[in-house]
């Protein structure tokens, strides 16, 4: 799927009124709310109801950044379970949220695992598999910070598309469908679009109602990415969020929630 950032100069709706930003966003929590409760900041059921949503969040990047960085698919999924082993025995703590990224935290303790499973395989040495090509160990501290920083990245982006999804679900408004139709077709204006989504939707559309809705869905789109990052930080300011969101290469896609928070 392409990045979002490829539609910023397509053709805008036109009277298009902004809506607030959807209730469930207020409604979620800080993810260090959650991180320092899985840590042991409330009763056993607390922890562990805290342990099981920061691994259903966050256990894909796990497994993305795994996969990357040891190309096999074996020894990721195994380090990926044995993640999330040590997680829920409570052998992974020491985030703090006084740097206030949770990735930072999240990347230290993958770099050890990885830095663990090639001491491992030194000290016993396996049969490989016919075609087995393994990645270079190395001790680049700023190329697994980029294969991380792109892992975090694209699984940050998965989940926004995800909850466009659940909202086109919700509202039976079709704004996960037309934006990924306007991903896959780059190439066509609002008319030809209008033409081809009638029988994908099962009604006809006109040019000024693609306008419209792909306006409203990078308006949803913006709000949910900029959310997922938001929650990453420990109650960040506007200028520590703009950040962050440069440094990930997401400030492009999250302007438009951006402008918004910044005359709010």
């Amino acid at each position: 799927m392409r990045d979002p950032k490829q539609w910023t100069n397509d053709e805008s709706g036109e009277g298009y009124v902004e809506s607030q930003p959807e209730q469930r966003l207020s409604q979620v929590q800080t993810l260090w709310t959650i991180v320092c409760q899985a840590h042991g900041g409330g009763t056993a059921t607390t922890v562990r109801s805290a342990q099981e949503q920061l691994l259903d969040r966050y256990l894909a990047v796990v497994r993305r950044y795994l996969l990357g960085a040891l190309r096999d698919a074996d020894a990721a999924e195994d380090l990926t379970q044995e993640f999330s082993l040590r997680f829920l025995r409570g052998e992974l703590k020491g985030a703090d949220r006084q740097r206030g990224r949770f990735r930072d935290y999240l990347k230290g303790t993958l770099f050890h695992l990885i830095g663990d499973f090639h001491r491992r395989r030194k000290r016993t040495p396996l049969p490989l598999a016919e075609g087995y090509e393994p990645a270079a160990e190395t001790d680049d501290v700023s190329a697994q910070d980029q294969q991380f920083l792109e892992s975090w990245r694209a699984e940050l982006l998965s989940r926004a598309w995800q909850t466009l999804a659940e909202l086109q679900a919700e509202t039976r408004r079709p704004f996960h469908q037309v934006l990924q139709f306007r991903a896959a077709n780059l190439e066509l204006r609002s008319a030809d679009m209008a033409e081809q989504l009638g029988p994908v939707l099962g009604h006809s559309v006109n040019a000024a109602w693609v306008r419209q809705t792909l306006h409203r869905a990078r308006e949803k789109f913006a709000e949910f990415l900029l959310e997922e990052v938001r929650q990453t930080l420990d109650e960040p300011t506007f200028e520590q969020l703009e950040d962050e969101l440069v440094l990930l290469g997401l400030h492009s896609y999250c302007q438009p929630a951006l402008e918004t928070r910044r005359t709010t």
